[in-house]
């Protein structure tokens, strides 16, 4: 048994849609909320406060928490914001390793042209091994560094 609704036009349903969102009352008490600053209602602690006199009238808009001057406001962070901050150390740690790929990468390189260079002159192959070894450190010594920021970035901020 299927239910047969009447055929609406969009433009009609959009019409009915923003009369019901412009309705004069939820326009009156949401705009006073969206037109405050977020830090007046998030950051500023209850007692911070001043008491406010109930409105005179059942529709009357509430006023506005003032905070008195020279309070101290403290920064409350919520989970969302630790699980925001914890994601971005993730990331960033995920970031900073990316160097120790290059790092292989350059001791790859290193050896490979120790190898061509070797081929091309066997009598020069005590200066190519140092070479080799001094390259292999310097590209050794980045990508320690590369882990040693992604150390930090995890443990020590």
């Amino acid at each position: 048994p299927a239910v047969s609704r009447p055929c609406v036009p969009p433009s009609l349903a959009m019409y009915a849609c923003a009369k019901f969102v412009s309705a004069p009352a939820l326009v009156r008490r949401s705009s006073r909320v969206l037109c405050q600053p977020l830090s007046a209602s998030v950051l500023s602690s209850p007692e911070a406060r001043t008491e406010q006199v109930p409105p005179p009238h059942p529709l009357a808009h509430p006023p506005v928490p003032q905070v008195r001057p020279g309070t101290h406001r403290t920064i409350q962070t919520s989970a969302a914001h630790r699980d925001i901050d914890t994601a971005a150390k993730f990331i960033g740690a995920g970031a900073a390793t990316v160097g120790v790929a290059g790092s292989g990468a350059g001791i790859g390189t290193v050896f490979g042209s120790l190898i061509i260079g070797y081929a091309r002159n066997p009598s020069l192959k005590q200066q190519l091994f140092s070479y080799a070894i001094l390259g292999f450190a310097l590209s050794e010594a980045m990508g320690l560094f590369c882990l040693m920021v992604a150390f930090l970035i995890l443990f020590a901020m």
